[in-house]
């Protein structure tokens, strides 16, 4: 291991005086930090090289701070640790398991201290990668800790490393609180770990200017008391003032009570629907007995938020209009606590701060749903790893419902709920897939957030829209319905978009007569299991298929061929006017290809093995 092992450049300068050391050492920072955002093409004011930061455990232990060159394609981080005992873990995997993970390593053998790429195999062990293609920059010890800095690039082309993408990214982590004499000594079975889920790819997006008329207003959750529970959704309703009249939100930041960075996991406020009047005064666990059932008609996305996630800006052209006649007063701000050591008496008042403006601009922005209805004919079988279902935005509902000019897509919030894995939706235009509007292919469904996008997709009349979603039902031992409950299913993308037209909801289903069909063709094969009577439930039905190799490919086939019902609403959920059953499927006559991830060349500087770390150096001197 030594021998194979290099130190840093800086680790055997000779020891100079306290004085000196601290004078080298600030002009040393500073050099490395005008590389770096030089480096960083301008990607981030020269005042925060780090803009991005994420609390890693409950305790504050270990927080991470990072940066992103699409330039040179790599991403720099920033790792913090707080009491340091022997080490520490930290990497990457697909869904946050700490086996067949990507990761990186500083650990001591009781003498001398290591730095290593590394990966885990299916029992938790731990190897030296061999490829260390994560690189130390800096270690050094600080008053609130050791800080790690350190680069990887987004894609290595070595089957052990993570490849990094735009959509979600599970981190893992592990405290080692002993010496170990190698890295393949390390288990993690036994170590302290966690995850955190983030997206590390942010996009590089102007930051529009702020109308001079802005004003603020905290939606906030009112001092709870956060349940010592591992999830908590915590709802609240608020209103807005008698007579607030018409405005645009032109932005929106996050405020998390001083504390509770590591528990508050994501935020949305949401508009009731102007139907009712008033609705009742709640604040309580979103799933409590207690919960007034008007509270379900609370579903306009106003604002979301999630962990490392910062201030959200509207183009500058375009606003979301709130308040008004037509417009409901009440919100409903729904936060996610998540403690898994269970932590007691933490009290919480984080919410949302908006930005809005009495000026409006040249555009309303527009919220659209796109992907399947809310239905339970769209099934997934039990016991499934990868199976996908997709609904569709045809080109019929967006020549009818769509401008001339066409509309601007500027963000998205992808949205399944407990077994979706992999969302994307696709723009077709003239049969021929031409862009990715959003992918998310490490999807989860306990990290949702508006995002915005790298580059605004424009829709015109006649274009198409694919939603697809992945699921897993492992698990499962009846099929999954679509539908509203938790146990159910959706696939779902609320696109953000500007002119704000009448299309609200651009989804399908398959034909209902279609699935029958398929009950009965079941039931040729095998025993008459599946009642096709009227009395019988389509849930009921799926729960009696016998899935077999047949079930199930038949399924996938009928979904595949078999017409769809179109749902092209309107914001009143009416549908335009028009024939919108037993529509055929959009014909695609080219599909886009799965970009290849580009391949740095491997310089010489890249070390072949461990890097040596001198934790002396590293370590503050008080």
């Amino acid at each position: 291991m030594q021998a194979t092992s290099r130190r840093c450049r800086w680790a055997s300068i000779p020891g100079p005086n306290m004085r000196e050391a601290a004078s080298m050492y600030g002009t040393a920072v500073a050099i490395f930090l005008v590389i770096l955002v030089a480096a960083l093409q301008g990607s981030v004011p020269p005042e925060s090289p780090f803009p991005y930061h994420i609390p890693l455990d409950p305790e504050g232990t270990l927080e991470l701070s990072w940066n992103v060159s699409y330039v040179q394609e790599d991403v720099h981080f920033q790792l913090l640790v707080r009491g340091l005992k022997a080490g520490v873990l930290f990497g990457m995997s697909d869904r946050g398991e700490l086996e067949n993970a990507d990761l990186v390593v500083l650990w001591t053998d009781g003498g001398r201290s290591y730095f290593a790429d590394a990966w885990s195999d299916q029992k938790g062990r731990v190897h030296l990668d061999n490829h260390q293609d994560y690189q130390l920059l800096q270690a050094q010890g600080t008053p609130d800790g050791l800080v790690l800095l350190f680069k990887r690039p987004f894609a290595t082309c070595d089957p052990k490393d993570y490849l990094i993408e735009d959509g979600t990214v599970h981190l893992v982590y592990g405290i080692l609180e002993e010496p170990f004499q190698s890295l393949e000594a390390i288990n993690i079975s036994s170590l302290h770990t966690g995850l955190q889920r983030v997206q590390l790819l942010k996009p590089e997006v102007p930051t529009p200017a702020v109308p001079a008329d802005t004003r603020t207003m905290e939606i906030r959750a009112p001092d709870v008391l956060i349940p010592s529970e591992e999830t908590t959704y915590w709802c609240y309703i608020t209103e807005l003032p008698q007579g607030f009249p018409r405005h645009h939100i032109v932005m929106y930041e996050p405020i998390v009570t001083e504390g509770n960075e590591a528990l508050v996991h994501h935020m949305e406020v949401f508009q009731c629907t102007a139907t009712f009047e008033s609705f009742p005064h709640f604040s309580g666990p979103c799933d409590s007995k207690m919960k007034p059932q008007r509270l379900s008609y609370c579903r306009h996305v106003l604002a979301a938020w999630a962990l490392g996630a910062k201030a959200f800006y509207y183009p500058e052209e375009a606003g979301l209009a709130f308040g008004g006649p037509g417009s409901s007063r009440y919100l409903r701000l729904e936060v996610h606590y998540h403690n898994p050591l269970k932590i007691p008496g933490r009290r919480d008042s984080s919410g949302i701060r908006l930005y809005y403006t009495a000026t409006l601009r040249r555009f309303d922005a527009g919220i659209m749903e796109l992907g399947l209805v809310y239905t339970p004919v769209m099934a997934i079988p039990p016991q499934e790893t990868a199976f996908v279902l997709t609904g569709y935005c045809t080109d019929k509902c967006t020549q009818l419902a769509l401008p001339s000019s066409g509309v601007h897509i500027f963000a998205s919030q992808l949205h399944t709920h407990l077994t979706g894995r992999k969302v994307v939706t696709v723009l077709v235009r003239d049969g021929r897939e031409t862009e990715i509007v959003n992918r998310d292919n490490h999807y989860s469904p306990h990290f949702q957030e508006i995002r915005m996008l790298k580059k605004v997709v424009s829709v015109h009349q006649g274009d198409v829209l694919i939603t697809s979603c992945t699921y897993n039902t492992e698990d499962r031992k009846l099929a999954t319905v679509g539908g509203f409950g938790i146990l159910e299913e959706m696939c779902v993308n609320y696109v953000h978009y500007y002119p704000q037209t009448q299309l609200e909801l651009c989804k399908s289903a398959v034909d209902p007569g279609f699935l029958q069909k398929y009950f009965h063709l079941v039931n040729r094969f095998n025993s008459e299991d599946v009642c096709t009577c009227p009395q019988a439930t389509v849930p009921q039905q799926f729960a009696s298929v016998p899935w077999n190799s047949f079930s199930r490919d038949v399924l996938r086939a009928l979904y595949a061929f078999a017409p769809i019902s179109m749902h092209c609403n309107r914001s009143s959920a009416v549908r335009f006017q028009g024939e919108w059953d037993l529509q055929p499927l959009p014909k695609i006559v080219s599909t886009l290809e799965e970009p290849t991830p580009h391949c740095p060349t491997r310089g010489t500087q890249s070390p072949a093995g461990p890097t040596v770390v001198n934790m002396a150096v590293a370590k503050l001197e008080r």
